[in-house]
């Protein structure tokens, strides 16, 4: 029987009993079927030492080895995918008011999302991004239009992600395209969804483990559509549009940490 585990010395208790050790490789000869096995003492477990043994004590050593074996093998295992929950903070934004030269500046405010990732090949991982933010846009000339309005985006983007090696920390690069919901509200309410993308850099934190942690910095960017109107009353006697887009990009920056789990 051959056996692999966490490569640490784990027959102290047989010291000076008869036994033959032999260290060989996995690719070596075959241990004697009286034999039994325990985790060589090198950090890369490439190697088994045997040990002759035919005590009672021997055979309940051989299955705590098994034990430890079956263990060590559950933690080798591949972890391909990750799912991060992360909160941050979303700056900038601005929305130009159409025939104006007024703005509605959006404010810093809180985000969340989840992050979903799948291993493609070594370093690379497939991403699905999802980030939601709560915020106020005020305009610089509140006497023309209403001098602040509620506004929420949502951001769901696919794409992939780039690592380079890392055993403690692990560096990356993020590149995804998707589309950015907008909602604007005041006293009604009206959306609009742009084409976007976004681009980041980040750190993980212990990127072998089960549960890790995830630092990033992303810029966002959407392209809108002139004649995209998030805010309109309309009426016998009104006809406004509080924003009524005149533009062609609509830029965010968002940093945040999040909990990694992979399994």
């Amino acid at each position: 029987m051959m056996l692999t585990a966490t490569c640490r010395q784990l027959i102290e208790p047989f010291a000076g009993t008869p036994h033959t050790r032999q260290c060989e490789d996995l690719t070596g000869s075959s241990p004697r079927i009286n034999d039994t096995i325990r985790p060589c003492s090198s950090s890369s477990c490439s190697k088994i030492v045997v040990l002759t043994q035919t005590s009672g004590k021997s055979k309940v050593f051989v299955a705590a080895l098994v034990l430890l074996a079956l263990s060590c093998s559950a933690n080798a295992q591949s972890l391909d995918t990750e799912l991060t929950a992360f909160g941050g903070y979303r700056f900038g934004g601005t929305f130009n008011v159409s025939d104006s030269d007024a703005a509605y500046e959006l404010e810093d405010a809180a985000s969340f999302g989840l992050i979903w990732n799948h291993r493609y090949q070594a370093n690379t991982q497939w991403e699905v991004f999802y980030s939601s933010q709560d915020a106020q846009a005020s305009i610089s000339q509140p006497s023309v239009l209403d001098s602040s309005v509620d506004i929420k985006t949502q951001i769901l983007q696919v794409g992939g992600t780039y690592l380079w090696d890392g055993d403690t920390l692990q560096p990356y690069l993020v590149a995804t395209l998707g589309g950015t919901y907008v909602k604007a509200v005041s006293g009604g309410s009206a959306s609009d969804t742009f084409v976007s993308g976004s681009i980041g850099l980040g750190v993980k934190v212990a990127p072998s483990a089960r549960v890790g942690l995830r630092l990033e910095a992303r810029a966002h960017g959407a392209l809108v559509n002139k004649s995209s109107k998030l805010f309109c009353e309309t009426g016998p006697d009104l006809n406004v549009c509080a924003i009524a887009i005149d533009g062609d990009l609509f830029g965010q920056f968002e940093a945040y940490a999040g909990i990694v789990f992979r399994f």
